[in-house]
């Protein structure tokens, strides 16, 4: 069947290769824009193709940016005493929808020494007094904040990082030990 559809099962392996896309999803999705909606996989096609040759890091936090300097670091309404710092610039997306921050970001992905010099940088060009890790709750990147803490330890900087517990809507029976163990400790009056 995939002799003399080679173009078709390189697309289908095309979106296998994306995230959360299995083989089932990708065969839909091939199917869809190759048969059904010709116009979509075209749209598809070109906004990749000027995604990639469009957005880079910004230079100063490391997010997405279609210029050297994203949005976020040059709107002056932005409290750039305030840093959240995350370990993808996807995250940002998340908080931003949020609405509940309205500092600046940085990225860390790796702790390598390039990214520790443009943070304290980016303290000390923004005078940070407060910094918020807004990461994935784990071992070990609890060790990444008290690292990153002991980093700036010079900076008087006030360390906080996003609240962990039961997720809205979830059993406590679908709760993982460690997330339930720290909703209990955190636990506030009503």
């Amino acid at each position: 069947m995939k002799k003399g559809l080679e173009k078709f099962y390189n697309l289908v392996e095309a979106f296998e290769s994306l995230p959360t896309i299995g083989k089932k999803s990708a065969l839909r999705l091939a199917y869809h824009v190759t048969m059904n909606d010709h116009y979509s996989g075209i749209k598809i096609a070109h906004s990749i193709e000027s995604a990639l040759k469009s957005i880079k890091r910004c230079v100063k936090c490391g997010s997405m940016s279609e210029h050297e300097i994203c949005e976020i670091c040059l709107d002056d309404r932005r409290d750039s005493s305030k840093v959240c710092i995350v370990q993808s610039a996807k995250d940002i997306f998340l908080i931003e929808d949020s609405k509940q921050f309205d500092g600046l970001y940085f990225v860390i992905e790796e702790l390598e020494v390039q990214s520790m010099e443009r943070l304290v940088s980016f303290v000390e060009e923004n005078v940070v007094r407060e910094a918020l890790f807004a990461i994935t709750p784990s071992l070990s990147n609890d060790a990444f904040m008290l690292y990153i803490e002991d980093k700036l330890k010079d900076f008087n900087i006030t360390f906080s990082k996003i609240a962990q517990g039961v997720p809205t809507g979830v059993s406590l029976e679908n709760v993982d030990m460690l997330s339930l163990a720290k909703a209990i400790q955190s636990r506030v009056d009503i």
